[in-house]
């Protein structure tokens, strides 16, 4: 994973990271637009059921509402773990692939808390508002607690002191938020998917106290700023998104996951064993990540096998 954070480059400075003015949600619309712009028709709202598969290939899919739109080509974007298990019939598929895909491994483990402020923090390490407001902040004071906060998940709890990766876009972007107000995005490890008994609306919502309390001790100021708060556990990004176990990389990216490896040996560039039918998400080579990598080399691979 801390690999995985230092690909790409941004006009030329390696290991860089930028901020998409109007949030993350802009680069797929700047995408949408150019799909649209060479003739694509984009449709939402029209939840997949199945592809169709005739004689070995993929002649098209099957809506939830019982349309069926036909194809020459197929592409999911989807996990590894739907791509294969249900969008299509397992039985129709070699038995190592489906038994690749079952030992493949999701763990989602991160959770997101999202703040609404009246002003801005005030963190003690470096007191002011000054131009470190407008960068990452991480919450990580020590190996040690980071091995504390992985401790509890391992045993099936959320990290009672997690460790966090914390932006305040407004800063950046002012028109993300009222005049002197801010949000403040928080990604933070570790929250199990597999909780001990299960997430609940109280376990969501002492997670997030968890964030905040933890912070806080950081930011003193934090709490009483607070106008509004969502927390968004794996079992919420799951149901949101359609993410297995609310894995935000598509599967873990560990060295058994990875390269040729990524999703299983011998389907891990983009093809499947269904003719028609390719992968090209972040299940895929190189991984998770707002880059495009996966869904670049796959229509590459797609336009290759069209020539």
């Amino acid at each position: 994973m801390l690999r995985h954070h230092y690909m790409g480059e941004i006009d030329g400075a390696f290991r860089a990271w930028v901020f998409q003015k109007g949030g993350t949600g802009a680069i797929s619309g700047a995408i949408a637009s150019a799909a649209r712009a060479h003739g694509a028709e984009i449709r939402t709202d029209a939840a997949v059921e199945r592809v169709i598969v005739r004689g070995g290939r993929a002649t098209g899919v099957a809506l939830e509402g019982g349309e069926e739109i036909a194809a020459n080509v197929v592409v999911s974007g989807l996990d590894p773990r739907l791509t294969f298990t249900r969008l299509v019939e397992p039985q129709s598929l070699p038995a190592d692939l489906v038994e690749g895909v079952r030992r493949y491994k999701f763990r989602g483990s991160s959770g997101k808390v999202n703040l609404a402020l009246a002003g801005l923090p005030d963190f003690t390490c470096l007191p002011g508002h000054g131009p470190h407001l407008r960068g990452a902040i991480s919450i990580s004071p020590s190996i040690d607690y980071l091995e504390r906060a992985y401790d509890d998940a391992k045993y099936g709890e959320f990290s009672r002191h997690p460790y966090m990766d914390i932006v305040i876009p407004s800063m950046i972007d002012p028109g993300m938020a009222p005049p002197g107000k801010h949000v403040m995005s928080i990604f933070v490890q570790y929250a199990p998917h597999n909780l001990n008994g299960g997430w609940t609306d109280e376990k969501r919502e002492a997670f997030g106290d968890t964030v905040v309390q933890t912070l806080s001790r950081y930011a003193p100021n934090l709490e009483s700023l607070i106008l509004h708060r969502q927390v968004l556990t794996p079992a919420d990004i799951e149901r949101i998104t359609g993410l297995t176990e609310g894995n935000i990389f598509q599967g873990e990216l560990a060295l058994q996951q990875l390269f040729f490896l990524r999703p299983v040996p011998q389907w891990a560039k983009y093809r499947t064993p269904i003719r028609g039918y390719w992968q090209c998400g972040a299940g895929t080579h190189p991984g998770g990540g707002i880059m495009g990598g996966s869904g670049r080399l796959a229509a590459l691979e797609i336009l290759k096998a069209a020539a």
